[in-house]
Protein backbone atom coordinates (compact mmCIF):
# COMPACT_ATOMS: atom_id res chain seq x y z
CA UNK A 1 0.00 0.00 0.00
CA UNK A 2 1.08 3.64 -0.86
CA UNK A 3 1.06 6.19 2.09
CA UNK A 4 -0.46 9.24 1.13
CA UNK A 5 -0.81 10.48 4.70
CA UNK A 6 0.93 13.46 4.75
CA UNK A 7 2.28 15.91 1.74
CA UNK A 8 1.60 19.16 0.56
CA UNK A 9 -1.01 19.29 -1.51
CA UNK A 10 -3.82 19.13 1.12
CA UNK A 11 -6.14 16.66 0.32
CA UNK A 12 -5.93 12.72 -0.56
CA UNK A 13 -7.38 13.64 -3.96
CA UNK A 14 -4.63 15.94 -4.34
CA UNK A 15 -1.99 13.89 -3.36
CA UNK A 16 -2.92 10.80 -5.21
CA UNK A 17 -3.24 12.99 -8.12
CA UNK A 18 0.44 14.28 -7.78
CA UNK A 19 1.86 10.56 -7.08
CA UNK A 20 -0.20 9.09 -10.69
CA UNK A 21 1.73 11.73 -12.36
CA UNK A 22 4.37 11.93 -11.41
CA UNK A 23 4.21 7.66 -12.04
CA UNK A 24 3.05 8.39 -15.35
CA UNK A 25 5.36 11.37 -16.35
CA UNK A 26 8.20 8.59 -14.89
CA UNK A 27 6.36 5.97 -17.46
CA UNK A 28 6.36 3.93 -14.36
CA UNK A 29 3.03 3.86 -15.38
CA UNK A 30 3.43 3.46 -19.23
CA UNK A 31 1.27 4.70 -21.67
CA UNK A 32 -1.56 1.88 -22.82
CA UNK A 33 -1.58 1.27 -19.07
CA UNK A 34 -5.37 0.54 -17.83
CA UNK A 35 -6.06 2.07 -14.55
CA UNK A 36 -8.76 0.93 -12.40
CA UNK A 37 -10.34 3.22 -9.36
CA UNK A 38 -11.16 -0.11 -7.56
CA UNK A 39 -7.52 -1.46 -7.59
CA UNK A 40 -5.80 1.82 -7.14
CA UNK A 41 -8.70 2.86 -3.71
CA UNK A 42 -6.88 -0.47 -2.76
CA UNK A 43 -2.99 0.50 -3.33
CA UNK A 44 -3.56 3.68 -1.48
CA UNK A 45 -5.71 2.73 1.10
CA UNK A 46 -8.71 5.11 0.18
CA UNK A 47 -12.48 4.95 -1.30
CA UNK A 48 -12.63 5.28 -4.45
CA UNK A 49 -13.50 8.81 -4.34
CA UNK A 50 -10.77 10.59 -4.21
CA UNK A 51 -9.10 7.85 -6.85
CA UNK A 52 -11.97 9.04 -8.97
CA UNK A 53 -10.94 13.16 -8.61
CA UNK A 54 -7.80 12.32 -9.14
CA UNK A 55 -8.15 10.85 -12.37
CA UNK A 56 -10.37 13.05 -13.49
CA UNK A 57 -7.21 16.02 -12.91
CA UNK A 58 -5.33 13.61 -14.81
CA UNK A 59 -7.57 13.56 -17.59
CA UNK A 60 -7.77 17.35 -17.43
CA UNK A 61 -4.08 17.02 -18.17
CA UNK A 62 -4.13 15.31 -21.10
CA UNK A 63 -2.48 12.05 -19.55
CA UNK A 64 -5.51 9.80 -19.57
CA UNK A 65 -8.34 9.16 -20.77
CA UNK A 66 -11.65 7.89 -19.50
CA UNK A 67 -14.09 5.94 -21.73
CA UNK A 68 -17.30 6.08 -19.79
CA UNK A 69 -18.95 2.95 -18.28
CA UNK A 70 -15.76 0.82 -19.42
CA UNK A 71 -12.02 1.49 -18.48
CA UNK A 72 -9.66 4.58 -17.76
CA UNK A 73 -6.44 4.49 -20.00
CA UNK A 74 -2.59 6.02 -19.68
CA UNK A 75 -2.68 8.03 -22.96
CA UNK A 76 0.48 7.97 -25.41
CA UNK A 77 2.47 11.15 -26.09
CA UNK A 78 0.50 13.80 -28.22
CA UNK A 79 2.67 15.11 -30.95
CA UNK A 80 0.30 18.16 -31.03
CA UNK A 81 -0.60 18.87 -27.50
CA UNK A 82 4.01 18.28 -27.37
CA UNK A 83 4.36 21.31 -29.67
CA UNK A 84 1.85 23.38 -28.42
CA UNK A 85 2.83 23.16 -24.47
CA UNK A 86 6.47 23.16 -25.57
CA UNK A 87 5.63 26.62 -27.76
CA UNK A 88 3.52 28.37 -24.91
CA UNK A 89 6.23 27.50 -22.25
CA UNK A 90 8.68 28.75 -24.73
CA UNK A 91 6.24 32.00 -24.98
CA UNK A 92 6.09 32.60 -21.24
CA UNK A 93 9.70 31.71 -19.69
CA UNK A 94 11.05 33.68 -21.98
CA UNK A 95 9.25 36.64 -20.91
CA UNK A 96 9.57 35.50 -17.26
CA UNK A 97 13.14 35.58 -17.38
CA UNK A 98 13.15 39.02 -19.01
CA UNK A 99 11.11 40.55 -16.43
CA UNK A 100 13.90 39.22 -13.70
CA UNK A 101 16.64 40.88 -15.47
CA UNK A 102 14.79 44.03 -15.36
CA UNK A 103 14.05 43.69 -11.66
CA UNK A 104 15.65 40.84 -9.11
CA UNK A 105 16.38 40.41 -5.74
CA UNK A 106 19.97 38.93 -4.10
CA UNK A 107 17.33 36.32 -2.45
CA UNK A 108 15.89 35.15 -5.85
CA UNK A 109 19.51 34.84 -7.02
CA UNK A 110 20.67 33.31 -4.36
CA UNK A 111 17.59 30.63 -4.24
CA UNK A 112 18.38 29.80 -8.02
CA UNK A 113 22.42 28.97 -7.17
CA UNK A 114 21.49 26.91 -4.64
CA UNK A 115 19.02 24.92 -7.07
CA UNK A 116 21.99 24.50 -9.85
CA UNK A 117 24.59 23.64 -6.87
CA UNK A 118 22.14 20.66 -5.94
CA UNK A 119 21.78 19.83 -9.44
CA UNK A 120 25.58 19.69 -10.20
CA UNK A 121 26.39 17.43 -7.14
CA UNK A 122 23.64 14.69 -9.00
CA UNK A 123 25.17 14.62 -12.79
CA UNK A 124 27.78 12.46 -11.87
CA UNK A 125 24.95 10.26 -10.03
CA UNK A 126 22.25 8.96 -12.85
CA UNK A 127 20.17 6.91 -10.04
CA UNK A 128 19.04 10.15 -8.77
CA UNK A 129 17.43 11.57 -11.94
CA UNK A 130 13.79 11.83 -10.15
CA UNK A 131 15.64 14.08 -7.76
CA UNK A 132 17.65 16.09 -10.53
CA UNK A 133 14.44 16.18 -12.24
CA UNK A 134 12.19 17.71 -8.88
CA UNK A 135 15.05 20.30 -8.47
CA UNK A 136 14.60 21.07 -12.50
CA UNK A 137 11.13 22.10 -11.56
CA UNK A 138 12.01 24.06 -8.21
CA UNK A 139 14.26 25.98 -10.63
CA UNK A 140 11.75 27.16 -13.16
CA UNK A 141 8.86 27.46 -10.33
CA UNK A 142 11.38 29.82 -8.19
CA UNK A 143 11.81 32.15 -11.77
CA UNK A 144 7.82 32.59 -11.53
CA UNK A 145 7.92 33.17 -7.95
CA UNK A 146 10.64 35.64 -8.95
CA UNK A 147 8.28 37.99 -10.52
CA UNK A 148 5.36 37.08 -8.35
CA UNK A 149 3.51 34.66 -11.03
CA UNK A 150 3.34 31.34 -9.31
CA UNK A 151 -0.11 30.57 -10.12
CA UNK A 152 1.33 30.76 -13.99
CA UNK A 153 3.73 28.40 -13.46
CA UNK A 154 1.40 25.90 -11.99
CA UNK A 155 -0.68 26.41 -15.02
CA UNK A 156 1.93 26.07 -17.17
CA UNK A 157 2.44 22.58 -15.45
CA UNK A 158 -0.92 21.31 -15.90
CA UNK A 159 -0.52 21.83 -19.74
CA UNK A 160 2.85 19.82 -20.13
CA UNK A 161 1.98 16.47 -19.35
CA UNK A 162 2.89 15.55 -22.80
CA UNK A 163 6.25 17.50 -22.88
CA UNK A 164 7.32 16.35 -19.66
CA UNK A 165 6.90 12.52 -20.02
CA UNK A 166 9.57 13.31 -23.53
CA UNK A 167 11.88 14.93 -21.29
CA UNK A 168 11.81 12.36 -19.06
CA UNK A 169 12.20 10.19 -22.16
CA UNK A 170 15.45 11.73 -22.84
CA UNK A 171 16.83 12.78 -18.87
CA UNK A 172 18.78 9.52 -18.14
CA UNK A 173 21.56 10.79 -19.90
CA UNK A 174 24.85 12.48 -18.08
CA UNK A 175 24.86 14.70 -20.91
CA UNK A 176 21.38 15.94 -20.89
CA UNK A 177 22.12 16.41 -17.42
CA UNK A 178 25.16 18.35 -17.93
CA UNK A 179 23.15 20.55 -20.53
CA UNK A 180 20.32 21.31 -18.22
CA UNK A 181 22.36 22.47 -15.58
CA UNK A 182 24.53 24.78 -18.31
CA UNK A 183 21.10 25.79 -19.17
CA UNK A 184 20.20 27.22 -16.06
CA UNK A 185 23.60 28.76 -15.54
CA UNK A 186 23.12 30.83 -18.70
CA UNK A 187 19.94 31.61 -18.12
CA UNK A 188 21.12 33.03 -14.31
CA UNK A 189 24.32 34.47 -15.21
CA UNK A 190 22.40 37.42 -17.59
CA UNK A 191 19.34 37.55 -14.96
CA UNK A 192 22.07 38.60 -12.38
CA UNK A 193 24.13 40.80 -15.30
CA UNK A 194 20.13 42.89 -15.66
CA UNK A 195 20.87 41.58 -19.44
CA UNK A 196 17.09 40.91 -20.52
CA UNK A 197 18.23 40.00 -24.49
CA UNK A 198 20.94 37.39 -23.54
CA UNK A 199 18.56 36.03 -20.51
CA UNK A 200 15.49 35.60 -23.23
CA UNK A 201 17.84 34.09 -25.80
CA UNK A 202 19.23 31.37 -23.07
CA UNK A 203 16.05 30.36 -22.08
CA UNK A 204 14.84 30.04 -25.50
CA UNK A 205 17.69 28.12 -25.98
CA UNK A 206 17.65 25.94 -23.06
CA UNK A 207 13.96 24.78 -23.70
CA UNK A 208 14.71 24.00 -27.00
CA UNK A 209 16.86 20.26 -26.08
CA UNK A 210 14.74 18.17 -26.08
CA UNK A 211 12.25 19.18 -29.03
CA UNK A 212 15.37 18.50 -30.79
CA UNK A 213 16.01 15.08 -30.02
CA UNK A 214 11.61 14.57 -30.35
CA UNK A 215 12.02 12.13 -33.83
CA UNK A 216 15.37 10.36 -32.10
CA UNK A 217 13.23 9.85 -28.87
CA UNK A 218 10.45 8.27 -31.32
CA UNK A 219 11.80 6.10 -32.90
CA UNK A 220 13.53 4.64 -29.53
CA UNK A 221 10.18 4.41 -27.91
CA UNK A 222 7.45 4.27 -30.59
CA UNK A 223 5.42 2.58 -27.70
CA UNK A 224 5.07 5.77 -25.95
CA UNK A 225 3.87 7.94 -28.80
CA UNK A 226 1.02 8.50 -30.87
CA UNK A 227 0.84 8.69 -34.73
CA UNK A 228 1.31 12.57 -35.89
CA UNK A 229 4.26 14.36 -37.51
CA UNK A 230 6.47 16.59 -35.43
Amino acid sequence: MRSIASGPHGTAAGRIYENLRLRIITVEIAPDTVLSRASLAKEYGVSQTPVREALQRLEQDGLVETFPQSRTVVTRIDPDALTESHFLRRAVETEVVRHLARSHTSEILSELDAFIAMQETLIQNIDQVTMFYDLDESFHRALFAGIGYVGLHNMIRSRSGHLDRARRLDMPRQEKMREIVDGHIAIVTAVRAGDADAAEEAMREHLSGTLKRIAMLRQANPEAFEAGTF
